[in-house]
């Protein structure tokens, strides 16, 4: 049997997301799917549209054995991060294959990207470019596009570690960063632009997810990030908040009205949207500059064939959870977080720590 991994956000869950699944089951009749699973923040920044317990289920009722948490700490970090817990879980659960989408779905291309990142690594960047922008000079005049450079650094990771995984690239329907497109399959970024429009999205994605969607008041998230900003002693010690930015933080955040303002206000050829909101995230959370090891594996969902393999490999993996670990301890912040932003209730479900079983 193939163990098959995927590394996946579902904000929100969509009809991308099952033909991504379909398309596993097609290539790999014979298979197990285990899916690494952001929460209520996601790599981007943002907040997430589904609550983790609903992607969860969304997940196990569309075809997947085995769900496992990507810690928050790792899922709202730079996408090299993000790709080293990710893969660093799947490698411990002994999966054959990482699938994920890709726009180019030409896998020697993402190969020959993965190396030059990998000597990239190896130099520091000191005018002040970004990561990205800097991988763009390097290889071609073309934009990367945002899934073949996250494919590209997963297969990186995968090579960084010498991890016995190996990777397919799906071809995706659409680009993420298309807003516009009305077909049946669209980003999550479209949908999620199409909410903020109040437009009709319930013909891209099953009922069950769309049923889910949860509202989010960003006037109460701004009204927190005020009061943690402005009472923080040292905004240094918080992750993504570099030297000189802790004084900006605290000088702006008095002269703007609204998350969106003050998101816009900090942007700059330096500091990108994504990397801005994942620091608010990690302001609010209080995380600080330092990345605590992976010391278990928390199983947030399984049906039986996923029980029956998580079973044969258990004396070889960590699933006792350390709730006095800092990776707990943020789960649980984030959830409280997420609760005051959503009316949702998903402290009880995180401080229980229970498995959802189909």
């Amino acid at each position: 049997m193939n163990k098959i991994g995927i590394i996946c956000e579902y904000n929100p869950f969509h009809n991308g997301h099952i033909y991504h699944l379909n398309k596993i089951k097609e290539m790999f009749p014979d298979s197990m799917i285990v899916l690494i699973l952001n929460g209520y923040f996601t790599e981007r920044g943002e907040i997430s549209l589904l609550s983790k317990e609903d992607k969860i289920k969304i997940a196990l009722n569309n075809g997947v054995s085995l769900v496992v948490e990507l810690p928050v700490h790792y899922g709202v970090s730079s996408a090299d991060y993000f790709s080293y817990a990710s893969l660093y879980i799947l490698n411990k659960l002994k999966v054959d294959y990482l699938v994920f989408g890709s726009e180019s779905s030409d896998i020697k291309y993402l190969e020959e990207l993965s190396n030059k990142e990998l000597d990239i690594n190896k130099l520091k960047i000191t005018n002040g470019e970004s990561y990205n922008s800097y991988l763009n000079k390097i290889i071609s005049n073309d934009l990367i596009k945002s899934n073949d450079l996250l494919g590209s650094i997963y297969i990186k990771t995968i090579k960084k570690y010498n991890y016995n995984i190996k990777p397919i690239c799906i071809k995706r329907t659409n680009d993420y960063k298309d807003i516009n497109s009305n077909s049946s399959i669209v980003s999550a970024s479209n949908i999620r632009n199409k909410i903020n429009n109040n437009e009709d999205v319930s013909s891209y994605m099953p009922s069950e997810s769309y049923n889910s969607l949860t509202n989010i008041d960003k006037s109460i998230y701004f009204k927190l990030l005020k009061y943690k900003i402005l009472t923080s002693n040292n905004l240094n010690d918080y992750l993504d908040v570099e030297e000189g930015l802790d004084y900006k933080l605290k000088k702006v955040i008095l002269t703007v009205n609204s998350y969106d303002e003050l998101v816009n206000a900090l942007k700059s050829k330096r500091y990108s949207y994504n990397k801005i909101r994942r620091m608010f995230i990690h302001i609010l959370l209080g995380t600080r500059k330092n990345n605590p090891d992976i010391e278990y594996i928390h199983i947030l969902g399984m049906n039986n064939q996923g029980r029956l393999y998580l079973n044969s490999i258990k004396k070889d993996i960590n699933l006792k959870i350390n709730k006095e670990s800092p990776l707990f301890k943020e789960e649980i912040y984030s959830s409280i977080i997420y609760d005051l932003l959503t009316n949702k209730d998903t402290f009880n479900y995180e401080k229980k720590v229970s498995i959802i079983l189909k």
